[in-house]
């Protein structure tokens, strides 16, 4: 089923006026190359920071090579950088399904119909955050409790022990992060770090009967009540009139440290499905206690798939799902895709952070929520809500996550753009132990048939860009796969059937596709090219070499994102020579300056000329990264 929420959140722009694009240059950035993780040979981009975009400006980027990673714009520099990047799209009207990609869809149906069973990955068995080895760690903890002897080695069980204590201390950070969405705390309390601690034998015993089943206790309620003691003493000392010893009272019994653990529990009711444990609220501290019920994994939903659109109204996840406990194979399951603006979800957070330790072997302390939201969260896209006609679809224009829920669960997350031409896929996440029902490729065809089915409410609305197309790296040929595609040539813009390129990416790493015309004519009249018939009009001294890239072969439409990279200003702007004089090539530049929005033309005379020289020298690189009719209407701000 197809659940929109997009159309029904707010946002600013519409049909008519669309907003106003305001970027900063943030200039070439040289960097090891993320695709063949080579340190000799490097990958160059030149990049702009966008404080607000228009959609329609984006897809004028996009069909100049441009990508974006949150609020960071970048363009490779293709004749410079060592795995060229060639920007791929796909007329949706137009796609034929292979017979491997109609063999994902119907492995798709056949689990949702209950004839096909999930097979755990190696890396999903071994990921201890997974709810069969969840189970296992705390039946362990059980035994190691009641003092029974342990078959695994002392080392072995501290480990597992630690393993358990840090994911309940995520659960717990995250239980804390919802409050906070939920305004239930205030946004500006600094969080402290949860901790989780075993309960010795010796506490069991002076606790009340009854406690035999408690593993783990955490204080992180009253951590967060004195944070809240002292973000509230920041404030009301400031601008209450009443004593320090009156102001604290009133503050100690605003919200208690009971009060902050039952709040906490309350988003922690679902450990019991993926753990065995379940939380409870005990004297202002969050006990952890393994239950007698283990959650059925086997649980089912008695409705079939039915794909299809809402009109804008709110959703409740909960009211259109049926369950069916002690289901069995064979039981039929509900696929959701539930379509909503882009914004910070608990559990898409920790589908991510699931999702880079066990597929991309990030550590833990690396998948933060800061860069999280800086890379698939945050977007500078101005949204376009529906106008009615046929211009915009029903969901709009802007940046979505895009939901893959199985009977209740949350299995992989799309983040997308939603553009005047295009669906544009930024990334794909998903949980590693559905591996087996290639998600990547599933959501892929899901995105195609999105864009078919959102034609009817915007006719411009036709194509599937699938980021970029690097033919040198084996594992990013798959988008190749989706037929028929276009690659888009890096010196003229111009759009060139797969099909006529592949030939000659196949000969060099690097060819500028709009002069395969000339090319073809050469090779219709003469037997064999030489090398030097290949070579672009662009030093391309980088030698032919088979890539590959540790990415599993589902990842779909996965960027690097450059804003990791190495700032380094590129060499050769430096040495560029300007006369003092006022150069035409740049004078209709749209500049943003103290709030004004003017031409080069108008401020030139007010420059001192070494300012004037630098200035135009950024100017000149600019506008030849967006194009001309780009650097006329968005706003390159100065300061």
């Amino acid at each position: 089923m197809m659940k929109n929420r997009a159309s029904s959140s707010g946002g600013s722009g519409n049909g008519n006026n669309r907003g106003e694009s305001e970027v900063f240059e943030v200039g070439r950035r040289r960097s090891s190359c993320g695709y063949c993780k080579s340190s000799v040979r490097t990958s160059i981009t030149y990049g702009l920071w966008a404080n607000s975009l228009t959609v329609d400006d984006y897809q004028d980027l996009l069909d100049r090579g441009w990508r974006r990673s949150g609020c960071y714009l970048y363009r490779p520099e293709m004749d410079k950088t060592c795995c060229p990047q060639y920007t791929i799209r796909l007329k949706a009207s137009d796609f034929v399904p292979s017979k491997e990609q109609q063999r994902v869809s119907k492995q798709m149906q056949r689990f949702l119909d209950g004839n096909f069973e999930v097979k755990e990955s190696q890396k999903s068995l071994d990921n201890p955050y997974t709810s069969n080895n969840l189970s296992s760690l705390v039946q362990s903890s059980t035994i190691a409790s009641a003092g029974q002897e342990s078959l695994k080695p002392n080392t072995e069980e501290k480990n597992q022990d630690v393993e358990l204590l840090s994911f309940l201390s995520d659960q717990i950070n995250c239980a804390a992060r919802a409050c906070i969405e939920r305004g239930e705390f205030p946004l500006d309390i600094l969080l402290p770090k949860p901790s989780v601690k075993k309960v010795s034998q010796g506490k069991k015993k002076l606790l009340a009967e009854g406690s035999e089943d408690l593993l783990y206790s955490s204080n992180i309620s009253f951590l967060i009540k004195a944070a809240l003691v002292r973000r509230d003493r920041r404030h009301d000392m400031k601008g209450s009139g009443g004593s320090k010893q009156e102001n604290e009272e009133l503050i100690n019994t605003e919200l208690t440290s009971q009060a902050i653990a039952e709040k906490l529990v309350t988003y922690l009711n679902n450990l019991a499905d993926t753990s065995g444990l379940s939380a409870r609220a005990c004297n202002g501290h969050i006990n952890f206690y393994a239950t007698t019920k283990q959650a059925r994994s086997d649980e089912v939903v008695d409705v079939a798939m039915v794909r299809k659109e809402s009109r804008g109204e709110s959703v409740d996840e909960g009211s259109s799902m049926k369950k069916v406990s002690g289901g069995t194979l064979g039981k039929r399951k509900r696929l959701e895709i539930i379509l909503k603006r882009s914004c910070f979800d608990p559990k898409e957070y920790e589908l991510y952070r699931k999702y880079q330790i066990n597929v991309h072997n990030d550590a833990p302390d690396h998948v933060s929520e800061s860069s999280y939201m800086k890379f698939l969260v945050d977007s500078p896209l101005v949204y376009v809500p529906s106008n009615g006609d046929d211009t915009v679809p029903q969901c709009g224009f802007g940046s979505f996550h895009q939901q893959y829920v199985i009977d209740g669960r949350l299995v992989a997350v799309g983040v997308i753009d939603i553009l005047p031409k295009c669906l544009s896929s930024k990334y794909l996440f998903w949980d590693p132990e559905y591996a087996s029902l290639s998600l990547g490729k599933y959501s892929a065809l899901q995105e195609i048939s999105c864009v078919r089915e959102n034609q009817a409410h915007c006719r411009s609305l036709q194509y599937y860009y699938m980021g970029y197309y690097i033919h040198s790296c084996n594992k990013m040929r798959y988008k190749a796969a989706y037929r028929p595609s276009e690659l888009l040539c890096p010196l003229r813009y111009l759009w060139f059937p797969f099909e006529i390129a592949k030939p000659w990416l196949d000969k060099k790493r690097y060819v500028i596709l709009s002069d395969l015309h000339n090319l073809q004519a050469v090779e219709s009249s003469t037997p064999k090219l030489s090398s030097s018939q290949l070579e672009p009009p662009h030093d391309n001294s980088f030698q032919e070499e088979n890539n590959d890239v540790p990415f599993d072969e589902d990842e779909e439409m996965s960027e690097v994102d450059s804003e990791d990279s190495e700032d380094e200003s590129d060499p050769e702007t430096n040495d560029l020579a300007l006369p003092e004089f006022e150069d035409p090539n740049v004078g209709d530049v749209l500049i943003g300056l103290k709030g004004s929005r003017l031409r080069y033309q108008d401020i030139h005379h007010a420059l001192a000329p070494n300012q004037r020289s630098h200035l135009v020298t950024k100017l000149r690189m600019y506008k030849e990264a967006v194009g001309e009719k780009l650097s006329k209407q968005m706003v390159l701000s100065l300061g």
